[in-house]
């Protein structure tokens, strides 16, 4: 029984955490420096989810020119930087990395 409780509990907890981001930005007024830091948290969370894959290569530590993921992510950077457009950039790294992958291997 203690651990339905538990369940029911984390359930709750989590449902309150996610409206609050919901309900309560109209109400309570945020600094202005704390809103201009909220604006790097979306960058901030995807490099930390892409960039472990870019550098790891078989569990280890790979930065040479034979790891193909770690050159595409490269062109991508530079794609997203010139064109500022998520299309092109999501497009030219895939297919840097389709190519390098059939040329470089890995």
């Amino acid at each position: 029984m203690n651990l339905w409780v538990v369940f029911l509990l984390v359930g709750l907890l989590t449902y309150a955490i996610r409206l609050s981001f919901v309900a309560v930005p109209g109400h309570v007024k945020m600094p202005s420096w704390f809103q201009r830091a909220l604006r790097f948290v979306p960058i901030a969370v995807l490099s930390a989810l892409i960039a472990p894959e870019l550098f790891n290569l078989g569990g280890t530590l790979d930065v040479s020119l034979g790891n193909a993921r770690l050159l595409a992510g490269l062109l991508a950077i530079g794609v997203a930087w010139r064109t500022k457009r998520v299309g092109f950039t999501i497009g030219a790294g895939m297919a840097a990395l389709l190519v390098l992958q059939i040329f470089v291997g890995h």
